[in-house]
């Protein structure tokens, strides 16, 4: 991965794929482009986006410090989609199961989650991990 490469492993340039969706020039039109941008925003450190891409009743209690702590804690180390379910831009509501490696602690460690999300007024949202198989 050189580095200019964007973090969420699609393979091509941050700067054409995930930085529009963390600055917010546009806004990811699946589930999967949002898990991608999400994953970067770790990454990036951008934890501001985390929150405001968090299904909005959740965000009042989002704990943007202990987010930022992990974040910026934990060194990443690539992202694996392992498959989807819905999701589509015509969808409302979709599921990507991912792994996400870091190094924390010296060690090398595996975030693997299946996560829910849902477009409310045309933008996709992060819910909640629904299972972690």
């Amino acid at each position: 991965m050189t580095s200019n490469a964007c973090p969420c492993g699609s393979g091509k340039p941050f700067e054409l794929c995930c930085e529009a969706f963390l600055t917010g020039r546009i806004k990811p039109e699946t589930a999967e482009e949002l898990m991608r941008s999400r994953y970067s925003a770790y990454v990036r450190e951008n934890i501001a986006y985390l929150k405001e891409t968090l299904w909005p009743k959740f965000q009042s209690s989002f704990d943007f410090a202990a987010t930022a702590k992990w974040a910026s804690e934990s060194h990443w180390t690539g992202l694996k989609v392992l498959g989807s379910t819905k999701g589509a831009a015509r969808d409302r509501e979709g599921t990507v199961l991912f792994e996400a490696s870091y190094l924390a602690g010296g060690k090398l460690l595996t975030h693997r989650e299946n996560s829910l999300f849902r477009k409310k007024s045309g933008r996709w949202y992060y819910v909640e991990a629904v299972s972690t198989p």
